[in-house]
């Protein structure tokens, strides 16, 4: 399973749109698709089609990603009422935004990533459609995604975004994690006649050599009459509808040409002495193999003895009463913990200086001091 993050910190450039398109083309060609609506406008959860009140919301999973959680927030767009393909959609929710908090902890960041690995074997492509933000939200996005689609205009205040979400996506990959990386940077909504884009294009150009996307997304009315109809843009008729459907399958193929290319791992410092990091459930990890309880016996009473009944039960139990258990050490009685084992027993935040903002880092009190 691949992730992608469609991602912009200036609102209004059109990012539901291209992630949207980005969709189509996967359900054109056949992939099972989940798209993941962290933006609280919820404008991707409108463009797929899934309108109505729901219980369990991407909210719910930031809060929990336990399996069924996750399970109960996906439903399945209306697009396969149209095509073969299969896309679905973890809905959108205005809640979500109780979790963009500006200084987010790492654990916090991470709730996504642990959502996405109940579902890894299911889906082949992860879309995420982020709020334009670099709060806590899009950060999670970027955590949990292996590539992340920058998408600006050519204009002076979508140039000043796009590099301030170049810098921020290389803090969390210094901060947390290495795997992801820059995709490129999309030029939408462009004007070939205007000499002021032109001239921005090529700024973009020069501050960014290979990250620039050289295909531009020209405005066009058949992305809102696909989006105001719930469709895909590869479903739609029309010679320029079938235009846009072919920058879209082409960027698709760069994306999926990415995804074939190494990953750099974590590079996790060992812990100090009497602390240790909260547990990370990472997508492509081996799940714990659960055995039954037949299984368990089985295994257990191959190593345990057999206890010798003696011949005379009365001096037996005086033996063991006066003698054994006399020598053996009393264990004190202590109150059970009924908190869940991956909840932090104490909490310290240390900075990670990671420049322009800080993430906190959460440290577990390990056994050996909570006796």
């Amino acid at each position: 399973m691949h992730v992608l993050s469609v991602s912009s910190l200036k609102g209004g450039v059109g990012k539901t749109t291209v992630a949207l398109g980005l969709a189509s083309a996967a359900f054109a060609r056949g992939l099972k698709t989940l798209v993941i609506d962290l933006d609280p406008q919820c404008d991707a959860t409108t463009g797929l089609g899934a309108v109505g009140e729901f219980k369990t919301t991407v909210a719910s999973v930031l809060k929990n990603p336990k399996h069924n959680v996750v399970s109960a927030s996906i439903v399945s767009s209306t697009w396969g009422k149209v095509g073969g393909g299969s896309v679905d959609v973890m809905v959108g929710s205005p809640r979500s935004i109780h979790h963009d908090t500006p200084h987010p902890t790492v654990r916090q960041t991470w709730k996504l990533e642990e959502g996405l690995h109940n579902v890894e074997t299911i889906y082949d492509l992860v879309i995420i459609d982020t709020p334009p933000s670099i709060n806590a939200l899009t950060r999670t996005a970027w955590v949990a995604s292996d590539r992340v689609l920058i998408v600006t205009e050519p204009g002076i205040f979508s140039v000043v975004a796009a590099d301030r979400a170049i810098r921020a996506l290389e803090e969390v990959r210094t901060a947390i994690t290495k795997r992801v990386r820059p995709l490129g940077i999309l030029v939408n909504r462009h004007r070939p006649a205007s000499k002021e884009q032109d001239f921005r294009v090529q700024e973009l150009n020069e501050m960014f050599p290979g990250l620039l996307i050289p295909n531009y997304l020209e405005e066009r009315a058949h992305l809102q009459q696909t989006q105001g109809a719930a469709r895909p843009i590869h479903t739609w008729p029309g010679e320029g509808a079938i235009e846009i459907a072919d920058f879209f399958t082409d960027l698709l193929d760069r994306a999926m040409l990415a995804f074939e290319e190494p990953n750099e791992e974590v590079t996790v410092e060992k812990p100090k002495e009497k602390r240790k990091f909260f547990r990370r459930h990472k997508r492509g990890s081996k799940r714990p193999e659960i055995v039954t309880i037949e299984t368990a016996i089985e295994e257990l009473g191959e190593v345990v003895e057999p206890i010798a009944i003696a011949e005379e039960p009365n001096e037996s139990f005086e033996a063991i009463e006066t003698n054994d258990l006399a020598q053996q050490p009393q264990s004190e009685w202590t109150e059970p913990s009924w908190q869940d084992d991956e909840v932090v027993a104490q909490q310290e935040e240390v900075s990670t200086n990671t420049g322009s903002w800080n993430f906190k880092l959460e440290i577990e009190q390990p056994e050996e001091d909570q006796r």
